[in-house]
């Protein structure tokens, strides 16, 4: 089942190496999500042994998921599985590896036990994150390919082209406009059946560099919640537990989401924003920066980073300042009709930075 493309191996070590730094004696978790990362996991599990650690690996897949919310009972659907939970207390790293599956193949669950499932979810999620050095990997196969309309060829180079730039180069050239950015306080985007606007000053944009989210490629600032204000229309399908939201647009009010609208799953997404305590609170807004990534492949670990988009976060902040047990990432394409302004100060438009 191995696979002979020695790009894994030259991944797996730069994960284990690079985006890790991982020392002999420590603790990694490898979930695989779908058996085509297989490949992936079995290199990494190589390069951990060389490094001198020790690495456990879990399973988990769309299929199996399916059969908990078919025949599970509400308590079997909302149940945050103890194994799962003591694993984070357990790893000194989380590696996560997402493999491509069918976005239909819960087609037949009501959207209220995806939900109750998507918060359960969403607590080994928060553990995650509090509790190890993590990263999550976006694995690519003939299925994703097709998903996004494209060659497995195109979709492999793609991945592992976005996976090795050089990133040291990478983050100097997007430091550089974050320092600009930092100096401002007030950022509105204006564009396709959108005016949205938030306050910042004080934080910093952080420029990422292939040690959390692989491939990556993106820079974020955590906005001040309660300044957030206007309306904002997402042009990509917004993906979150399996399900596909096409036409997504938010309407907020005093720095929260008081009106949804979708062309598709709409009972879903306000099922989502009633149920989970804080994400109508916008999290994160992020510039999308890897020049590889071109296309939207309907899988937000790869779309949040074409180069020229942007995202928001509904829900989890970085910073912590406040508790939510889910981070929502959305994607709107602002390659083309699309202008920001920092203080009134016109500084990126169609997908391109003027400074």
């Amino acid at each position: 089942m191995g696979n002979t493309d020695k790009r894994w191996k030259e991944l797996a070590a730069s994960i284990v190496n690079y985006s890790f730094k991982m020392k002999p004696g420590e603790k990694m978790m490898i979930a695989m999500h779908e058996i085509e990362t297989y490949p992936l996991a079995l290199a990494v599990f190589g390069e951990v042994a060389k490094a001198g650690g020790y690495a456990q690996i879990q399973f988990f897949s769309e299929e199996i998921k399916h059969q908990v919310l078919k025949y599970g009972t509400d308590e079997q659907i909302s149940w945050v599985p103890e194994v799962e939970a003591f694993g984070m207390d357990w790893a000194d790293y989380y590696l996560g590896l997402r493999g491509a599956f069918n976005l239909d193949e819960c087609y037949d669950i009501p959207s209220d036990k995806v939900a109750m499932y998507q918060k359960a979810m969403g607590v080994i999620s928060s553990d995650r994150w509090k509790k190890t050095k993590w990263a999550l990997v976006r694995v690519p196969n003939e299925r994703f390919a097709q998903q996004a309309h494209v060659s497995y060829e195109k979709i492999m180079d793609m991945f592992f082209g976005a996976c090795t730039l050089d990133w040291e180069a990478h983050v100097k050239q997007w430091q550089r406009v974050a320092d600009i950015l930092d100096q401002g306080n007030h950022l509105r985007l204006v564009g396709n059946q959108t005016d949205f606007e938030f306050d910042y000053g004080g934080n910093k944009w952080a420029v990422m560099d292939n040690t959390t989210n692989i491939p990556d490629g993106e820079f974020y600032v955590t906005p001040k919640w309660n300044t957030v204000k206007g309306h904002i229309f997402f042009e990509f399908p917004a993906t979150l537990g399996g399900r596909i939201i096409n036409d997504l647009s938010l309407e907020f009010k005093g720095g929260e989401v008081f009106k949804a609208n979708a062309s598709s799953n709409l009972d879903y997404v306000n099922l989502i924003l009633e149920c989970t305590p804080n994400v109508r609170r916008v999290g994160e807004v992020a510039f999308g920066t890897n020049p590889f990534i071109d296309i939207c492949t309907t899988d937000i670990l790869i779309d949040e980073k074409i180069k020229g988009s942007m995202h928001m976060a509904l829900g989890r902040p970085y910073d912590g300042s406040y508790q939510c047990p889910i981070h929502w990432d959305i994607v709107k394409d602002t390659r083309k009709d699309a202008k920001v302004f920092i203080d009134d100060k016109l500084v990126f438009e169609n997908g391109k930075f003027l400074i």
